[in-house]
């Protein structure tokens, strides 16, 4: 599969709201347990962008959006200014084609030119190979692992701690 990767502008937001529901109702990557509404989808956006942090998208040859990627506060005090946490969902039909790790690759660089320091992943569910495998393959070292913390599908999930210094 050919992509390319552009800043994701409010018209890819019904895309975006696709491909995040799916990971939220058939997966544990994230462990929101309900799909935000479009409106929801666009108010994540523009918080992205007021705090002028990357929100980018893959999209194919059709022009249409098949993963996406952000950079967002890790936490919301200014001690943390210099630390972004990353966000990468790939849909599902394009799983497999390079999408996510080139998302990744081009975050870290903007999140690196924009002046940020550190980023983090916080990786839903410790059997989410995946996430972890890609994360660690790009020089994202382990932080920790903070066992049984979410519940979602009737299971306690872990989450996984990663971060590298840009």
């Amino acid at each position: 599969m050919r992509f390319f990767l552009r800043p994701a502008t409010r018209d890819d937001a019904p895309a975006i709201m696709a491909i995040y529901a799916h990971h939220v109702l058939t997966g544990t990557g994230t462990f929101e347990l309900e799909a935000p509404d479009m409106g929801e989808i666009e108010a994540r956006m523009d918080k992205i962008a007021q705090r002028q942090c990357p929100w980018l998208v893959a999209y194919d040859g059709q022009n249409q959006v098949v993963g996406y990627a952000y950079a967002g506060a890790f936490r919301e005090r200014p001690a943390y200014d210099h630390t972004v946490e990353d966000s990468i969902y790939v849909a599902p039909e394009a799983v497999g084609y390079g999408i996510g790790r080139a998302l990744l690759v081009e975050l870290m660089a903007q999140c690196s030119k924009a002046g940020f320091s550190q980023m983090l992943a916080v990786i839903g569910d410790s059997a989410n190979h995946a996430s972890i495998g890609l994360h660690r393959s790009l020089g994202f070292s382990d932080v920790g692992i903070l066992r049984d913390v979410g519940q979602k599908f009737g299971r306690l999930l872990d989450v996984v701690i990663l971060q590298k210094s840009l």
